[in-house]
């Protein structure tokens, strides 16, 4: 049967208008397997298109009007869609096919996007900023610590598209956790929203564990005994790592509070109960992050202190110095103004006199330096 054959059949089972749009497009395409993205007619954008019905994933590959056209006449089930970083032209079909509205679509497509949730009609497009740990062999003031993605999700009845932006974010691992659990993903495609907020989120806590080890080898060293010869730029680069981290958690509140509370057609009661533990980790990880910009706010105070109190240990040193060479410097300019009539002048033990009264007066004054710890 040809491609558009199949849309024929697809048009009578579901969003016939969104469907039907989808015709005209199918007859230009030729019919291959979505699931290998180098031979995929929607773009090597494509990484994976899974049908599954009462939470097992259906054997064989389809195209996504054929996954699509099953699913609708089986009148259960889900198409789970996934790319990675689309272009328009890639992404059109899919919208069309889907009837995705075209600001979601634009989103999906730019990305740069702050996390949010945003309903059109049956669907439901959400926004998460993922983020990842720059591992590095030293903090310096150039090091990247934090590394931030996108991860843009169009969950409907039947259907779950994930576009993710970004060298990380893999879901394949994630999509292998929920096929080893049925039950789970027989929810619906709602489950699969909760499966990727909840692996974002926890990838949060990971990295904040990994910042907190950054925070804590600043904070050693700062305190060390030459804590004054830290370069500040060390905390103020992990100041603008952390704002950067607090950009893509802070915002995800307020999406996830939706999705907790508020009654949404595409997320069942059930599943809005996962989203408040969901809820409770972004919490933990916002606390820690603000707690991490209080600490990092009195380590650079504490620095600065201590730079101000090594420059006042070194200009005390510098002015009793200054006074021990003062002494010496008076008497010999004392004795080289040449006058005729000087005390002692032609006294044989005058100039072993006045090194001795030199000498007493540098001791003396050293001594006193010395107790008060200026030297």
């Amino acid at each position: 049967m040809s491609m558009a054959g199949n849309l024929r059949k697809v048009t009578g089972l579901g969003k016939a208008g969104g469907l039907r749009k989808v015709a005209r497009l199918a007859r230009r395409r030729a019919r291959v397997d979505l699931s290998h993205p180098a031979r995929s007619p929607l773009g090597t954008s494509v990484v994976n298109c899974v049908t599954y019905h009462k939470g097992v994933r259906a054997p064989g590959g389809r195209d996504v009007v054929e996954a699509l056209r099953q699913v609708r006449r089986a009148d259960h089930g889900f198409v789970w869609l996934g790319l990675h970083e689309p272009t328009e032209r890639e992404f059109a079909g899919i919208a069309e096919l889907f009837d995705l509205h075209p600001l979601a679509v634009e989103d999906a497509v730019e990305a740069h996007q702050r996390p949010k949730l945003e309903r059109y009609g049956d669907t439901l497009f959400a926004v998460f900023k993922t983020v990842c740990y720059v591992e590095h062999t030293e903090l310096t003031a150039t090091s990247e610590v934090v590394n931030t993605g996108e991860i843009m999700v169009f969950v409907g009845p039947d259907f779950v598209i994930s576009v993710r932006h970004g060298r990380h974010g893999s879901l394949g691992p994630l999509r292998e956790e929920l096929e080893a659990d049925p039950e789970q993903l027989a929810k619906g495609p709602a489950a699969v929203l909760h499966a990727i907020a909840d692996h974002v989120v926890d990838d949060y806590l990971t990295v904040t564990d990994s910042v907190q080890a950054d925070i804590d080898q600043v904070e050693t060293d700062v305190f060390a005994a030459n804590g004054a010869r830290v370069d500040p730029g060390r905390i103020y680069q992990l100041k603008r790592e952390l704002l950067e981290l607090k950009r893509a958690v802070a915002p995800l509140a307020r999406p996830l509070l939706e999705l907790t509370t508020r009654p949404i057609r595409v997320v069942e009661p059930e599943i809005q109960a996962y989203f408040r533990d969901v809820c409770d980790h972004l919490l933990r990880a916002t606390e820690q992050i603000a707690a991490f910009d209080e600490l990092l706010n009195s380590i650079l105070q504490a620095h600065l202190a201590q730079v101000s109190v090594a420059q006042n240990e070194d200009m005390r040193k510098i002015t009793a110095w200054a006074a021990l060479i003062a002494v010496p410097t008076m008497v010999c300019g004392v004795y080289g103004m040449n006058f005729q009539y000087m005390p002692e002048l032609t006294w044989r033990f005058g100039y072993p006199l006045v090194l001795g009264v030199i000498a007493a007066a540098c001791v003396t004054l050293y001594r006193g330096f010395k107790r008060n710890g200026w030297l």
